[in-house]
């Protein structure tokens, strides 16, 4: 018999996948929960050998409940089980430990499927997000690396403007800031990066492809 949890903070989502589950005879519902919290404790006190996880739920999201059980209950698989198919999502759940990741929706035979897999401890994905996990894995769809990673994301922003050629008033009336916030940040900007002046900072930030915006 394979031992599922249940978390899912649906009522109606959460008693379908139980009724789903039962009918399948190898299948032994253990724990069910409607919170992060609640899953933690019902795979800690029946320790499972899969969690069916929902990613939005009170006190504590599936990200989290993820991270949590791979810490007091590493025995236990956790699949996700979600409406959310961003990459976002897809891939914080895969960091915080998630063996699957399915879509509502999914056919029963899918879920049986993926709760097997993750029991056996296979790794299985929807295929709406499979090929974006492997083109992850194999490099092709890996974004480019952020330039000047000691800049904040508003002196960046800055900074492109400035490689742009834009004026700090201008600067600040895009920004919604004001010039003395704007010339504050410019003068951080040149420190973090060792540069003298702001022309300086237009050769380097064009260097690193800024100054592009429209």
């Amino acid at each position: 018999m394979i031992r599922v949890v249940v978390a899912d903070d649906h009522p109606v989502v959460r008693k379908g996948l139980v009724a789903l589950l039962a009918s399948i005879e190898e299948f032994d519902v253990v724990g069910v929960a409607s919170t992060g919290r609640e899953a933690v404790r019902e795979c800690v006190l029946h320790r499972p050998d899969v969690a069916l996880v929902d990613l939005q739920m009170p006190d504590l999201d599936g990200f989290g409940t993820t991270r949590e059980l791979a810490r007091v209950a590493p025995g236990v698989a956790v699949c996700v089980l979600t409406m959310h198919d961003d990459d976002d999502s897809l891939f914080t759940a895969m960091k915080a430990g998630a063996r699957g990741y399915l879509l509502k929706g999914a056919e029963q035979e899918d879920i049986a499927r993926a709760v097997h897999a993750v029991a056996r401890g296979e790794v299985l994905f929807a295929p709406e997000v499979a090929g974006r996990v492997l083109g992850r894995l194999s490099g092709r769809d890996t974004p480019a690396a952020r330039p000047f990673p000691q800049l904040t994301p508003r002196e960046l922003d800055i900074l492109d403007l400035v490689a742009a050629g834009m004026p700090s008033a201008d600067i600040a009336a895009r920004l919604g800031l004001s010039t003395k916030t704007v010339a504050n940040n410019v003068s951080s900007i040149l420190g973090k990066l060792g540069l003298a002046d702001r022309a300086q900072a237009v050769i380097a930030a064009r260097d690193a492809g800024l100054g592009r915006s429209d």
